[in-house]
């Protein structure tokens, strides 16, 4: 329950920040908490091969502009994949830092 209420906090900061930013104060700083969360709660540090490369494809297409191009919404749907890599990238930070503390403990 906790992980769709992260994942519906994140889209619905994403879509705003997207399409009319700066109206929450600081929701690049919730996005980034809720993702870290988010990779704490639901991502298994030793096997998010998976997650990592969403990560990675999401940060691709937000910097890219690539989606720029499509008339009217391009660049909200930038922004809303840019908040949305945000927040995978923030549950990226957390896996590393939990693969870091299981190999420490042995």
């Amino acid at each position: 329950m906790a992980n769709r209420v992260l994942v519906g906090v994140v889209a619905l900061l994403a879509l705003l920040e997207g399409f009319v930013p700066g109206v929450v104060p600081m929701a690049g700083l919730i996005i980034v908490l809720a993702g870290v969360v988010y990779g704490a709660l639901a991502v298994d540090a030793e096997d998010a091969t998976a997650y990592l490369v969403v990560a990675l494809a999401a940060s691709g297409v937000a910097g890219s502009g690539a989606l720029n191009a499509i008339p009217a919404v391009g660049e909200g749907l930038t922004g809303l994949v840019g908040g949305l890599s945000m927040a995978l990238w923030g549950g990226a930070a957390t896996v590393v830092v939990m693969r870091t503390v299981n190999r420490l403990k042995g």
